[in-house]
């Protein structure tokens, strides 16, 4: 089942069974706002502070997928879960409830993939029958440990992204339809460092580990972009699309009609001043729940490499005066037969 450098083709397919995403205010207003299960029009979320809401907004994602779903929760071995915050404590005092095994992730924005990874992994490899995946990021928690206090009223710039509030949570099974969307294989990302140190233009930094994470897959499976019907990655934004659009091109690969981006999906720009789109766990995990999926039901695609990127700094890191490596993690979703 191994594939090349990083890859693994799945011989059991894990099927998504279950998917459920919430949100707030802001992202249901958005374009793919009208797919988002539950829009919140409080940001608290009814908690005292804002991870607690974090936390809430967490609980209520994984018991509405299990819902849709019509699974109970102790058909659940294990919850592949994380969130931006130190020491994953949205994840930890969000999923407590659920009593699911959990292994906790930290794959900043591109926790999703990673989760859906390694809950395929399990699926495959018949360590699970089912198992949940599960990601969030909340605007004004993220704002407060990375950047700002809100209070303080920076300025952002306009490469800047804005990080979604939002959480989406997927049952995995190794039951399923062909009518379902399954994944079929995965390239797990490894760490990209070319040096960029603006904290505020995370899409110039995840940009690269998207580039070489895609390469990677087209090197292990021995295929193109001709391949997949749609490249979709995490939270580039406007700016870091260009800059992998261009390091595609110099390998060989015109992505233009191929790629777009959860991040320009999410919020529309130019409406709600965004500047250079979305960002945040919750970003590619919303809209894979609320847009991805739903297309490639309706018939949209049949086979779409989803790519969550991740920007892997912290507090620490940053104000110590060090690079922010990113990483990839690219997980294939597949609606047919395996030709």
């Amino acid at each position: 089942m191994q594939k090349g450098k990083a890859s693994l083709c799945l011989e059991h397919p894990a099927y998504i069974i279950g998917m459920a995403s919430v949100a707030g205010k802001k992202e249901g207003e958005g374009p793919i706002g009208s797919g988002i299960d539950v829009v919140e029009q409080d940001p608290m979320f009814g908690a005292d502070n804002w991870e607690q809401a974090e936390s809430a907004m967490q609980k209520q994602a994984a018991d509405l997928a299990l819902e849709k779903g019509d699974i109970h929760r102790r058909d659940i071995r294990y919850l592949f879960a994380g969130d931006l915050l130190g020491q994953l404590i949205a994840t930890s005092f969000g999923t407590v409830d659920l009593e699911i095994p959990l292994f906790g992730l930290y794959g900043a924005c591109s926790t999703i993939g990673e989760a859906l990874s390694l809950g395929a992994m399990c699926i495959d490899g018949n360590q699970a029958d089912k198992v949940m995946a599960m990601a969030s990021s909340h605007y004004a928690t993220a704002e407060k440990q990375f950047r700002f206090p809100l209070g303080y009223g920076n300025q952002r710039p306009k490469c800047t992204t804005w990080t979604v509030t939002g959480c989406g949570a997927l049952v995995l099974s190794g039951q399923g339809s062909e009518d379902q969307v399954k994944i079929t294989g995965i390239t797990t990302g490894r760490m990209v460092d070319m040096g960029a140190k603006d904290s505020m233009n995370m899409g110039a930094a995840m940009a690269p580990a998207a580039w070489d994470t895609i390469m990677q897959n087209f090197k292990d499976f021995g295929v193109d972009e001709n391949w997949y019907d749609q490249i979709i990655t995490g939270d580039l934004g406007e700016v870091g699309q260009k800059i992998l659009l261009d390091f595609m091109k110099n390998e060989g690969h015109d992505l233009t009609g191929k790629h777009t981006d959860c991040g320009l999906h999410i919020y529309d720009n130019q409406k709600q001043d965004t500047h250079s789109g979305g960002s945040g766990c919750g970003c590619a995990a919303v809209t894979l729940c609320a847009w991805i999926l739903p297309e490639m039901l309706k018939g949209t695609w049949k086979r779409v490499l989803f790519v969550p990127t991740g920007a892997l700094l912290s507090t620490v890191s940053y104000n110590e005066g060090q690079s922010i490596p990113g990483i990839a993690h690219g997980v294939i979703l597949e609606r047919k037969k395996r030709s």
